[in-house]
């Protein structure tokens, strides 16, 4: 695959969200020519609508929250730790 064909392969994939993004990617993976093939106002502008157009960040995980039952709250054991007031 060519530089200009991984480059248009990239920006579609929307895994890169600009056009410097997608030149350090390319260049990262041993592509030549980076810089003078993407050279080109058009091939720029049209790479760069295209990752535009398809990013998609990466989502962040969020840790699932423990369910909490009423038996384990503190308020809960304190409550049974006392005495009941009313029988004395």
């Amino acid at each position: 695959m060519s530089t200009l064909e991984r480059a248009y392969f990239l920006a579609r994939s929307g895994e890169v969200a600009d056009l410097a993004d997608l030149k350090r990617r390319l260049k990262v993976e041993g592509c030549r020519a980076v810089d003078a093939l993407l050279a080109t106002y058009s091939v720029r502008r049209h790479l760069a609508a295209i990752c535009a157009a398809t990013f998609h960040p990466p989502a962040v995980a969020e840790p699932a929250a423990e369910p909490v039952s009423s038996e384990a709250t503190p308020s809960a054991a304190v409550k049974t730790a006392q005495p009941d007031e009313s029988s004395t």
